[in-house]
């Protein structure tokens, strides 16, 4: 075992040949703060400077979750108090971070066990592996709370299938490993139980290359009952408009099914998926960085917080009807 640091709910160390970043926030679900992503950052740029890791890890300490996202408890208190600058520098240096993870020289490998949600999705979705447990459970849930699917989520769900991509960014539906797999947003199933040895393994020169390592703790898994699931629910979400997707989604979920969701949130982002197509995943986080900012001083964002993360009531007073 190499050096170890710790900094701001992020553990940094290296193992053999692989550079470990383990997020360490687990009565937070591991929500990302500005020193968080910053720590983050620290940590990659390291691993990519030593000579020594040829791979680098991301994982929770948790088992309950991955990463939640962002901590936008805190972004509503900035929002509140008029910081708009501080939320600016959020979003700026998040963004920053998930563009070199996409561009990180090494192989990136994410171990996703347990919630992957929001900011959580952006550490792991734009590295070159993505590694689910059958307890990973993947989502982009923030419509609910006034806000739009960021972190580059306009680049990797704009390239899914049109209707499933809408619909992940419209509803927040959380899927599961097997789905994720199905359309290509995790790379490889791997059991809980064999973590440990997958980790081990990619640290020990000896056990062969990164890839080889991966491919031998990589289960075989049939994703075609996953796809077509996914299919059905996702189903008149590829209408041409905004009211036409609502139309066919309270047609298949009831009339009630989109009030839990702001109405600003809903058509920023089918505009923002819209936009996001054939852009590049840098052209993609400067178009979020613009609508995250709206989103943040937007009423809505305010009032779903409240009701979702604060208050915890579910009952937002959204500013718009649907």
């Amino acid at each position: 075992m190499g050096t170890e640091a710790m900094q701001s709910d992020i553990d940094t160390e290296r193992a053999g040949r692989a550079g470990l970043i383990t997020l360490n926030r687990p009565a937070a679900l591991n929500a990302l703060t500005l020193p968080m992503i910053r720590a983050i950052q620290v940590a990659l740029d390291a691993h990519l400077a030593d000579p020594a890791v040829q791979v680098i890890v991301i994982r929770s300490s948790s088992p309950k979750a991955f990463c939640a996202g962002g901590d936008m408890r805190r972004i509503r208190e900035l929002s509140l108090a008029g910081a708009f600058d501080e939320i600016a520098n959020f979003f700026r240096e998040e963004y920053a971070l998930n563009l070199a993870i996409n561009r990180c020289a090494k192989p990136f490998v994410a171990l996703l066990d347990g919630i992957a949600m929001g900011g959580g999705l952006g550490l792991s979705i734009h590295g070159r592996h993505r590694v689910v447990t059958e307890h990973a459970s993947l989502a982009m849930p923030e419509t609910a709370i006034g806000f739009i699917p960021d972190v580059g989520a306009s680049h990797f769900l704009s390239r899914l299938e049109p209707a499933i991509g809408m619909w992940l960014a419209l509803t927040g539906a959380r899927i599961s490993a097997n789905e994720a797999l199905a359309v290509g947003l995790a790379t490889q199933s791997t059991r809980r139980e064999q973590l440990a040895p997958l980790l081990a393994a990619l640290g020990d020169n000896a056990a062969g290359t990164i890839e080889e390592v991966l491919q031998r703790f990589s289960e075989t898994v049939d994703t075609h009952a996953a796809l077509n699931g996914l299919r059905q629910r996702a189903s008149g979400f590829d209408a041409p408009t905004l009211p036409a997707v609502l139309a066919a989604w309270r047609a298949a979920s009831g009339p009630q099914a989109t009030a839990a969701f702001s109405p600003a949130a809903l058509a920023q982002t089918f505009d923002l998926l819209h936009a996001a197509q054939g852009k590049s995943l840098a052209d993609c986080l400067a178009l979020e960085f613009e609508e995250s900012m709206h989103a943040a001083r937007h009423p809505d964002f305010i009032e779903g917080a409240r009701a979702v993360l604060v208050d915890k009531d579910r009952q937002p007073r959204w500013q718009a009807t649907q």
